[in-house]
């Protein structure tokens, strides 16, 4: 393993490491105003929502390396302390994109890039009327630590499109198309097989709670014991026991007696195959019949 003390590199070097580890990010899409009215548009992938009472998003725009100067969203935010966070999609990547070239102070990236800008409610800076996904916020706080400008900021009020909406009128992940930020030149797309769901285990049995020759095991990877230990109760010594009369248990069973296989191994590829089909319990009850 390639251990760094970001001392050591330099911090543009480092930068370069942790923006392709930390990563996909959220982008923060931000529509400012200054204190004359010019609107400024431009992404900013330090950012995340923190805050759920009140509902709070953090982003950073960095100063500009080459002499530290702010960048236009600061300059804005000093001036007006309210921005619009508008959500990527995969339908306007190029165009976030372009909004992110220097431009000189007052040009309107809405214009440069083609977006359409959509008036807030509460807020002076507009809305990306592309976008999905809108957060009207007023700024809490500014907080410069070095050569990041920290913005923490609460959202006054949220839009969201009828067309990612499910019929209960909350958020369907699989009508959506959210871009996320990677290091250099990479972003990842969320949709299609890219998303999955994964249930939120109340209290598992733990993968210590495992036998040793199952943690320990060559064929089952870290996915596989993480969704074992997430089932919420061991089973009863008499299910482990009737379990072993499963026909696909015996067929197992007979094949080990003949040498074709080792049983462990066996066991264990049956119990994978199992939780590639999402059948949990059997696939630990499999894996119990190795002692028996």
């Amino acid at each position: 393993m390639k251990t760094i003390n970001p001392s050591d590199i330099g911090p543009r070097s480092f930068y370069s490491y942790m923006t392709t580890a930390v990563a996909p990010r959220p982008i923060a899409f931000a529509s400012t105003v200054d204190a004359q009215g010019q609107v400024n548009l431009s992404p900013f992938s330090f950012f995340n929502y923190v805050g759920i009472e009140p509902p709070l998003v953090v982003f950073a725009p960095g100063k500009r390396s080459r002499d530290q100067s702010y960048k236009d969203t600061a300059l804005n935010l000093f001036e007006v302390p309210e921005v619009v966070i508008n959500m990527v999609t995969y339908a306007i990547i190029q165009q976030m994109s372009l909004t992110s070239a220097e431009f000189e102070r007052g040009v309107n990236e809405f214009e440069k890039a083609g977006l359409t800008m959509l008036p807030s409610e509460l807020v002076k800076p507009p809305r990306v009327a592309e976008s999905p996904a809108q957060f009207e916020c007023k700024v809490v706080e500014i907080k410069e630590i070095g050569s990041m400008v920290l913005v923490i900021a609460e959202v006054v009020r949220a839009h969201f499109d009828e067309s990612i909406l499910n019929e209960k009128g909350f958020i369907d992940q699989s009508k959506t198309d959210w871009v996320a930020r990677m290091g250099g030149d990479w972003y990842a797309r969320a949709s299609g097989e890219a998303i999955f769901e994964i249930p939120r285990p109340q209290h598992g049995i733990g993968v210590d709670a495992l036998p040793e020759s199952v943690r320990q095991s060559r064929i089952l990877t870290g996915n596989d014991l993480g969704r074992l230990g997430s089932l919420k109760i061991w089973p009863e010594e008499a299910v482990i026991s009737a379990y072993g009369t499963n026909p696909a248990i015996q067929d197992l069973r007979q094949e080990a007696q003949m040498g074709c296989q080792y049983w462990p191994d066996l066991l264990h590829n049956h119990a994978r195959q199992l939780l590639q089909k999402d059948q949990v319990v059997e696939a630990l009850l499999t894996l119990l019949q190795e002692s028996r």
